[in-house]
Parts: C-alpha cells; sequence; structure tokens
C-alpha cells in the first residue's frame, strides 16, 4: 500500500505509541519463547486474555482473499483504526446498507478506543489484528520482533472488545512471513490479503476510489479501504456511492474465507 503526504506522520505516532506500549510490556524473553514454541511447530502457550471466549482453534497458514459469499461475494475489509472520527462514520454507511465488515485494526488504537472496537463487534463485523506499530517492513525483521507485533496486538484487541479475539492476520502491506503466518494461525487468525487496493489513503477523490474499486473487482472479492491515518471523508462517501452499486450488480457481502 502507498504511503505518502502527512500519512508518514499519522504512522509515526502510531510508532511512538506503540514504543511506549513495548517499554510496558513484558520482556522480549517470553515472547521469544513463544515465537520458538511455534517455530518448532507447536502452539504458543495462550496468555490470560487470549484465553477468554472461545478455544483458540489453529486455522490455515494460506493467504485468505476468497468470500464465504461464493463466486459473487464482495468482502468489505477497513484498515488502520479505530479511529473517533471517522470508524463512527464507516459503521453508520454500513448500517445503512446493511453490510458487514473485516476491520483490522492496529493495536495502540484498539487500546485507546475500546468503545469503538466494542461497537464493531456488537455491529456484527469481524476483527483482525493489523500489529502494534504498523511496520512495513516486518518481513525483513526478526522472528521475536514479529511474534511480538502480532501477539501484543492480539491481546489488545482482544482485551478492547471485552474478549472477542480477531479472525484474521493482515500483515501492514503484506508483509507477510512464513513465520508471521503459521503464528496468526496457530492463534486462530487467518492471514489476510487483499485483491482490490482502493487507494483511498492516498486521498485521490471520491469518484477516483470508487472508479478503482470497480475497474479492479475483477481481480478478486477483497476490497480495502481505511478508516484512519488521516481525513477519511473520501472513504466514507465512496463507500456511501459502492455499496448500493455492487448490491444492484449481484453482489453480496460477506467475510473473507477462514
Amino acid at each position: 500500500m502507498a504511503r505518502q503526504g502527512d500519512e508518514r506522520v499519522w504512522y509515526g505516532k502510531v510508532l511512538g505509541s506503540a514504543l511506549a506500549v513495548t517499554l510496558l510490556a513484558a520482556g522480549v524473553s517470553v515472547w521469544s519463547a513463544q515465537a520458538g514454541a511455534v517455530n518448532k511447530g507447536a502452539s504458543p502457550k495462550p496468555t490470560a486474555s487470549a484465553t477468554q471466549g472461545s478455544p483458540l482453534k489453529p486455522v490455515a497458514v494460506s493467504i485468505a482473499h476468497a468470500s464465504d459469499k461464493g463466486a459473487r461475494g464482495v468482502n468489505i475489509t477497513i484498515d488502520d483504526g479505530p479511529d473517533p472520527t471517522w470508524t463512527p462514520e464507516v459503521l453508520d454507511v454500513l448500517r445503512e446498507f446493511g453490510v458487514k465488515a473485516t476491520f483490522c485494526m492496529v493495536g495502540p488504537q484498539a487500546q485507546a478506543h475500546p468503545d469503538l472496537v466494542k461497537k464493531v463487534v456488537a455491529a456484527g463485523h469481524r476483527l483482525c489484528d493489523h500489529s502494534v506499530s504498523h511496520d512495513t517492513t516486518m518481513n525483513k525483521k526478526s522472528e521475536a520482533y514479529q511474534s511480538k507485533e502480532i501477539l501484543d496486538a492480539e491481546r489488545m484487541i482482544t482485551e478492547a472488545s471485552g474478549g472477542v479475539r480477531p479472525m484474521y492476520y493482515r500483515a501492514p502491506g503484506g508483509a507477510f512471513t512464513p513465520y508471521s503466518r503459521r503464528l496468526a494461525a496457530s492463534r486462530g487468525m487467518r492471514p489476510l490479503g487483499w485483491n482490490v487496493d482502493s487507494k483511498d489513503f492516498e486521498r485521490p477523490g471520491t469518484d477516483a476510489i470508487v472508479a478503482t474499486v470497480e475497474g479492479e473487482l475483477p481481480n478478486g472479492p477483497t476490497i480495502l479501504f481505511h478508516d484512519a491515518g488521516g481525513d477519511r471523508s473520501e472513504t466514507v462517501e465512496a463507500l456511501r456511492l459502492v455499496l448500493p452499486r455492487l448490491k444492484e450488480q449481484g453482489y453480496s457481502f460477506g467475510f473473507p474465507v477462514r
């Protein structure tokens, strides 16, 4: 995903928050031990927060793109929030058109806005782990680092939701590794890709976002939007236009396969 202009400022803030969380978190040795367990093929020992809700069930390690609604299904995915300004507006549009989505949340954002995480869950949407720092170079970092980014974010999102775990893991910028996919899958989080990048993060204009989605949808059903990282008014308006158009074209809205 392209990251230009003022989004760098936003990601700098995310990284600053992530650093503060890291300094307060338990030592890396705990997470390294879990990483070693996964690397040997064993599942990591669940933390206290991870034992809330339904039992952990490992899922496939391959990156999901398909929709559980079949060939005419579409998956709406929303990245980088929750955000106190834009997430409520996105939720309002989704509710207006009766669409469920998958929200890929950054750990510190979820931790800062647990009320919004709970609203997302209460509305019937699904949660996705989008790491702690949104580091698009995670695939070049150590397994211990990847483990901490994924597991800390999982814990933050689970705690913010009141015990509902993320069902997916989306690597920032698609920076998956075999290790990160295996770790996420062992925690019941299906690695999640996308087929259509709406380019909404670049704020090209509502019409351009809509045109990108409609032009690239033949590539596959999973569409990437954002609800944080700056002014997302174009995203909100694009969703308001795209959702009814896709319904008129015979598409149904579902979730990524698990």
